[in-house]
């Protein structure tokens, strides 16, 4: 089940992704915006983490205009891992490295082809488990003590 969440500024891209992964038969869960009027990322962005966090979703993906804010609000839960990705290279690079186990995304700025390959990267990445990065992983969770 993967986690979606976005403001006003990511509504139509996270409408877009909720078809693709309709399409691809990835159940999701919507935690909100649930139409175009101004509302704060926080709130979705943090409803959408703390579902990945609790483990009722196993990803996430989270969009507002720039991808930025609704990053940083998702990344306030401790447990996640949210990497804002403007290419397919970075969001490959954030599973296999990072294991980010949620997704940003700048609705005003990423297309919406660009966007499904991003996606479709995230989700189908696996963690390496290479030893140096699950290390580095184990950091990030111990607030950076061993």
């Amino acid at each position: 089940m993967i986690a979606l969440g976005s403001d006003h500024g990511g509504y139509d891209l996270k409408n877009q992704i909720m078809d693709h992964l309709a399409e691809r038969g990835i159940p999701f869960k919507d935690f909100g915006c649930f139409d175009k009027r101004s509302c704060d990322y926080p709130d979705y962005g943090k409803a959408a983490a703390r579902a990945v966090a609790e483990g009722s979703c196993e990803k996430g993906i989270v969009v507002c205009t720039t991808g930025i804010g609704i990053s940083i609000a998702a990344n306030k839960v401790p447990g996640v891992r949210c990497a804002l990705c403007t290419d397919p290279y970075l969001a490959k690079m954030t599973r296999l490295h990072n294991d980010a186990n949620m997704l940003a995304l700048g609705g005003g700025f990423t297309g919406i082809n660009l966007a499904l390959e991003i996606v479709d990267t995230f989700l189908d990445t696996r963690f390496s488990e290479e030893g140096k990065h699950v290390r580095r992983v184990e950091k990030l969770e111990n607030d950076g003590r061993e």
